[in-house]
């Protein structure tokens, strides 16, 4: 049985394996707060570079909703940035809430964190260890806060794991979105991120100072998003405009 346990971790290294690169040194040893175990994670720094070296025009794109007391993000890992939006390799969702302790930890950014280690730990970067991405170490946000329970069952009455469905649904009560100011859309394309993994955390707008070319293709050959593309041909047709 041994034997075979090695045979089967000696398999997963294996998992998007990359010639010369070895995830393990980057790896941080950290201790479980139930059972104070010794324990291995890689952070998600160290599951992005090796997800670039196996994928260099691979994409990482993420979302961000605000939630009640937490920001909720949604990471997509795709092979190739020319992949529509429904090809990904992987997907995953993590909420944060701000820490009173840490006012400095942006909520967002940790969500986005978490999700997108998540995502790339589903996409097997990270297999090897006990778990990959963002650590969970924190009181986790009450997402359950806020659900109206119909009738006269509470949340005690769920049943257990397997036995029979209760009489019960419950809504989800819709937040009132506050005013917004009306957003530029050209402001908004040039904040647009740019799929071409060359100019990885960069801008449409920083990509057109740079390297008009590369934005012209965007906006003419680029299939992987539709918004995108808008983004960056409503760019070059001011440009232009600009440039008359």
């Amino acid at each position: 049985m041994k034997d075979e346990k090695q045979a089967a971790l000696a398999a997963i290294q294996q998992i998007n394996a990359v010639d010369g690169f070895d995830p393990s040194p980057l790896a941080v040893e950290y201790a479980d707060l139930n059972t104070h175990e010794k324990r291995l994670r890689l952070p998600v720094m160290g599951q992005l570079a090796w997800f670039w070296l196996k994928h260099p025009e691979g994409r990482v794109a993420v979302t961000v909703t605000p939630a009640k007391e937490c920001f909720i993000a949604t990471a997509r890992i795709y092979a190739n940035y020319t992949n529509p939006s429904d090809q990904y390799l992987a997907e995953a969702t993590a909420s944060r809430g701000y820490l009173p302790d840490k006012p400095t930890v942006s909520p967002r950014e940790w969500a986005q964190t978490a999700a997108i280690g998540r995502a790339l730990q589903y996409a097997g970067f990270g297999l090897q260890f006990a778990a990959a991405g963002d650590a969970f170490d924190m009181p986790a946000v009450d997402e359950l806060s806020g659900i109206v329970w119909s009738g006269e069952e509470s949340p005690q009455d769920l049943p257990e794991p397997g036995g029979a469905s209760a009489n019960m649904h419950m809504t989800m009560p819709m937040p009132t979105p506050a005013a917004q100011p009306p957003v530029d859309p050209l402001e908004k394309a040039m904040s647009t991120p740019c799929p071409i993994s060359k100019y990885s955390g960069k801008t449409l707008g920083d990509v057109l100072r740079e390297d008009p070319k590369a934005l012209v293709w965007v906006a003419n050959k680029f299939q992987g998003d539709p918004e995108i593309s808008a983004a960056a041909k409503l760019i070059c047709e001011q440009s232009m405009e600009e440039s008359a």
